[in-house]
């Protein structure tokens, strides 16, 4: 056989091998099993979600006790944290200088007393005039109101509750030199019973709130919204709901947010001046669309997922979000009650592929999903 001969063979041979390997490997391909994927069908759903902002609390009152009058404190009968009544005595400053000026007006008052009576018979005799009379009454009228100014100071010197409430920091103590004009109160007096909560919304926030509340006006709007949620600075749940009472109505230029206002009920004196914490304010939504966010994927600034055809092809669809919730995409648009839908492994999956569907619970691919590890 010539040289020729023989490479020519052996091409002719590595073809063949190379032909049926090819075809083998097709072969193996086609009798391949599709992938099997956890599939689902959608059920509507009424879910609760919940929009946060930061929020201050205080008391329903809160009333600065000041002096009226300068004067050392001699004695602060009240704690802090106590609580106290209307009237109840919160401090003493000393009096021992306007009451020696109240001795001394008092003995004016007797020197223009007397003065008085000394000319009423001698005007009554003609002897003097009147006038002279008349100046000594007046006299006698500035005494009795240097008196009773002194007097009031002296009252003053008593410093009483004005409202029903909880002492809070007291700033001055024994021997203090306090002064109506003093930048800090005495002290605070709050009335805990009821705690405001105060907080903002943007514009664009508010106009969505007055949609979608019921009523025909914001006062209306206001009675008719959904209790209202607290989370404590530590991150529990505040036990009691309350109730949005007022709205500004009126767009800060500043800051941009409309100021609101919550009440809670506080039996437990848990709350109290100066707490923070995030007002939850509620949003339902009924019989809704909602799919698991594992079974999505993002493209190009779209929310795609993989729906599930009769003949277990898949095939891509942009869906609509309309809020998020938890672990769940409530949807606006894409998808509809008894679609089917790929709920996991979606990285995995391509445009009209065949997958064997492995059938799951919708109530169970929509669980939340439970936090193992928290800080």
């Amino acid at each position: 056989m010539s040289h020729k001969k023989i490479i020519s063979a052996l091409v002719l041979g590595l073809v063949l091998i190379l032909q049926s390997c090819s075809a083998e490997q097709e072969n193996n391909t086609k009798m391949a099993p599709a992938p099997t994927f956890p599939v689902s069908q959608i059920e509507t759903k009424t879910v609760t979600g919940f929009e946060e902002y930061p929020t201050s609390l205080e008391g329903i009152v809160n009333s600065d006790v000041r002096a009226k009058i300068p004067g050392y404190i001699q004695a602060v009968l009240v704690d802090e944290g106590e609580k106290v009544r209307k009237g109840q005595v919160l401090f003493r400053l000393e009096t021992q200088t306007l009451s020696q000026d109240a001795g001394a007006a008092k003995a004016r008052i007797n020197v223009a007393q007397v003065e008085v009576d000394k000319l009423i018979p001698l005007v009554e005799k003609n002897i003097i005039s009147a006038v002279q009379l008349e100046t000594a009454k007046a006299n006698l009228a500035q005494a009795k109101a240097n008196y009773s100014s002194i007097s009031a100071n002296i009252g003053y010197a008593t410093v009483k509750s004005p409202v029903d409430g909880y002492v809070g920091t007291i700033n001055y103590r024994e021997g203090s030199l306090v002064s109506p004009n003093d930048v800090n109160p005495l002290t605070t007096l709050s009335d805990i019973s009821k705690v405001y909560a105060f907080f903002s919304l943007n514009e664009v926030q508010y106009l969505d709130f007055l949609e979608n509340a019921e009523g025909k006006d914001v006062a209306e709007k206001l009675a008719k919204f959904s209790a209202v949620n607290l989370i404590l600075a530590n991150g529990s749940a505040y036990a009691e709901k309350g109730n949005i009472q007022t709205s500004s109505g009126q767009i800060n230029s500043k800051t941009g947010t409309v100021s609101l206002r919550a009440i809670f009920d506080n039996p437990n004196q848990l709350l109290t001046n100066g707490n923070s914490g995030t007002i939850q304010i509620p949003s339902v939504y009924e019989n809704a669309t909602v799919i698991p966010q594992a079974a999505t994927y993002e493209q190009q600034g779209n929310i795609m997922v993989f729906k599930v055809d009769d003949t277990n092809k898949v095939t891509t669809e942009i869906v609509k979000v309309k809020a998020s919730i938890d672990n769940l995409y409530v949807l606006e648009s894409g998808l509809e009650s008894g679609d089917r839908i790929v709920v996991a492994g979606v990285g995995k999956l391509k445009n009209d592929m065949v997958i064997n569907p492995e059938i799951t619970s919708f109530k169970d691919v929509i669980q939340p999903i439970e936090t193992l590890f928290k800080n």
